[in-house]
């Protein structure tokens, strides 16, 4: 995480025995642990709900994009329609000689 080598360490080890002291220093240390541990699992947490509303806008992009798949298909059909509505043959306004005859 922090990318601290064994020698590092052994020397943050060292200096905080002259510092603190021998009595001191397991206790200091289990503090330590226990707010690394801490921070830790708080990063944890946060990295998971991250991902969680991650997640959930992926799933709500995927929605709207099938509801735009749903609205050009149903164009789609729309289009279909009004085209077989403009392929039939419309009924003539100009009477044919036979009706003009009865008229």
């Amino acid at each position: 995480m922090f990318d601290i080598g064994f020698t590092e360490l052994c020397m943050i080890g060292l200096v905080a025995l002259l510092v603190i002291g021998p009595e001191k220093l397991p206790k200091v240390a289990r503090v330590a642990g226990f707010w690394v541990g801490k921070a830790k699992n708080t990063v944890a947490k946060v990295k998971a709900e991250i991902k969680e509303e991650l997640d959930a806008e992926e799933l709500r992009q995927a929605v709207r994009e099938q509801n735009v798949f749903e609205e050009i298909d149903q164009f789609k059909a729309e289009a279909d329609e009004l085209r077989q509505n403009i392929n039939k043959p419309m009924p003539s306004i100009v009477p044919s000689p036979k009706r003009a005859k009865k008229l």
